[in-house]
């Protein structure tokens, strides 16, 4: 699958992920009276209002990016409506073409691992038959209990050549608190971008390896550091927009073939409308406002990339 997301960065000329991680704070209020009329002030309700308003997004991106990034704790608040609504917004993006990065956070041991692995990117036995339950892309990782946690994952990948994005260096500002920690002297998200590049070696696609790391994008001297460290692991960066983060921060994420990273978006693009730069659109034309603001990220990433090398490696 590292392979298919390599092949849509480079036919859309677009190295970005559209989080598709609604609210109903997000969602219009046409949308959600049509949703609720159907069925009610429910938890059905709520997701009908979800799934409509993704749907509605990703018709009018699809052509312009890669992948899309649908946070399933934003689903998970409706409970099973909510993760049905999850489940039609991965099986539609994949109609249209697009690499799945679902992002679920596990991070657990042993027969734990293996079932969240399998639920997500793997295939599940039931008598006879085989499913995909949830059957995701890719799926990111909470690496803290070790490999233990990890290496499930890497057989499931293995197995059916589909990725994971391991968290490394975090957008957040407490990250620090552990990830910046000296052992041994050297600050723990150096460790963690080692072990990476070491579970990655045992299932490399093309180019890239299966095994990729989320490095935020409001950390550029580290991910400097950490592009250097994991040479073959895509780099997941989050961050961008309303984190703070710019296309002129991000190039160091980058290898100099201009791969090696996709950078996240998430209410900066669903949530457009509600900007003053696309407030024009009104919340009737909430997806176009999305379009218009995926091709300022892409303007804006891609001019930093363009610029000559020297200036940012």
């Amino acid at each position: 699958m590292i392979n298919k997301l390599v092949e849509n960065i480079k036919r859309t000329n677009a190295p970005i992920v559209v989080g598709l991680d609604p609210t109903l704070a997000f969602v219009p209020e046409h949308v959600q009276k049509k949703a609720f009329a159907e069925y009610g002030e429910t938890l059905e309700g709520a997701a009908e209002a979800i799934w409509q308003f993704n749907k509605a997004i990703v018709d009018c991106v699809y052509d312009l990016i890669p992948a899309v990034k649908p946070q399933i704790a934003m689903y998970e608040q409706f409970g099973l409506p909510g993760l049905s609504a999850f489940k039609k917004t991965v099986d539609y993006c994949k109609e249209k073409g697009l690499v799945v990065i679902g992002d679920i956070k596990r991070g657990d041991i042993g027969s734990t691992s293996a079932a969240y692995a399998v639920g997500h990117i793997g295939k599940v036995q039931v008598g006879s038959h085989t499913y995909a339950p949830f059957d995701e892309d890719f799926i990111t990782l909470n690496p803290y209990m070790g490999s233990d946690s990890i290496n499930p994952f890497v057989k499931v990948c293995q197995e059916e050549k589909k990725g994971l994005f391991v968290l490394v260096k975090t957008s957040n500002p407490s990250s620090g608190e552990f990830q910046d920690r000296l052992v041994d002297g050297r600050p723990l998200y150096e460790w963690v971008g080692e072990k990476v590049n070491e579970w990655g070696a045992r299932c490399m696609g093309d180019e890239y390896s299966y095994v990729g790391a989320v490095v935020g994008a409001t950390y550029p001297e580290q991910g400097r550091i950490l592009r250097k460290l994991m040479p073959k692991a895509f780099i997941l960066v989050p961050g961008y927009g309303a984190q703070g983060g710019t296309g002129a921060d991000l190039v160091h994420f980058f290898n100099e073939d201009g791969l090696g990273a996709i950078v996240n978006s998430s209410r900066g693009i669903i949530a457009a409308y509600k900007q003053e730069a696309y407030a024009s659109y009104g919340a009737e034309h909430f997806a176009d406002a999305s379009r218009a603001a995926v091709e300022a990220m892409v303007a804006d990433i891609t001019g930093a990339l363009n610029q000559p090398k020297a200036s940012w490696h």
